[in-house]
């Protein structure tokens, strides 16, 4: 199926790395995309009553649609209607949640070229109005995972506009962000990590006031 961009560019989706299977337990999760990981961690705290976020629908209008046969229709090509802002929104413990998920194949930085400059935006204006933005980043051969706050994600993104570095390295990544480490159920407990980065945050408000 062809899906194209508003401004008529080709959609290329990205290639799911696949890994090899693992006799290991603790290795059954690699060969997943985050955005499948993510998935099931959410699914895991709906059903524990702890939040409601979910993967958000992409807005696609449809151009050509094939009938290979009378109880079937194809979808050949279709166009993004607007430009989609982040991958995940919800709600926990009455606060408005909405991050964006990304993964690079490199083992030393991430690309910032994978972040399109109206997320940065979308991302900018719901932590104006009060809410928790933040990036999840992924290398996948490393199998590391790190939760990337909007107010220290927009540092490196500001050096990149004013002609630094267009990428986070993993030590500024190390330094900067928090590692999420994987595990069980849920796969990836994000939200404890949020907690505990906002709580720190709330504290350092209190004392500055």
């Amino acid at each position: 199926m062809k899906i194209r961009y508003p401004n008529g560019k080709k959609y290329e989706p990205v290639q799911e790395v696949k890994h090899s299977k693992k006799i290991n337990p603790s290795f059954s999760n690699r060969g997943k995309s985050l955005e499948d990981e993510l998935n099931e961690s959410n699914e895991f705290y709906l059903s524990r009553s702890i939040a409601v976020i979910h993967k958000k629908p992409v807005p696609i209008q449809v151009v050509n649609v094939n009938y290979p046969s009378r109880s079937a229709a194809k979808i050949t090509e279709a166009y993004f209607r607007t430009p989609s802002t982040t991958d995940f929104n919800g709600v926990w413990n009455g606060k408005y949640i909405d991050f964006e998920a990304k993964e690079t194949k490199s083992t030393t930085s991430f690309p910032l070229q994978n972040i399109h400059a109206h997320q940065v935006e979308h991302m900018k204006s719901v932590s104006a109005q009060g809410g928790i933005a933040f990036l999840i980043i992924k290398f996948i051969s490393l199998d590391r995972y790190f939760l990337s706050p909007y107010d220290i994600f927009k540092d490196y993104w500001d050096r990149m506009t004013k002609g630094g570095r267009k990428s986070i390295t993993l030590s500024e990544f190390e330094t900067t962000s928090i590692e999420i480490k994987p595990g069980f159920m849920p796969r990836l407990d994000y939200l404890k990590i949020v907690s505990n980065f906002y709580e720190i945050a709330d504290v350092n408000n209190e004392r500055q006031e």
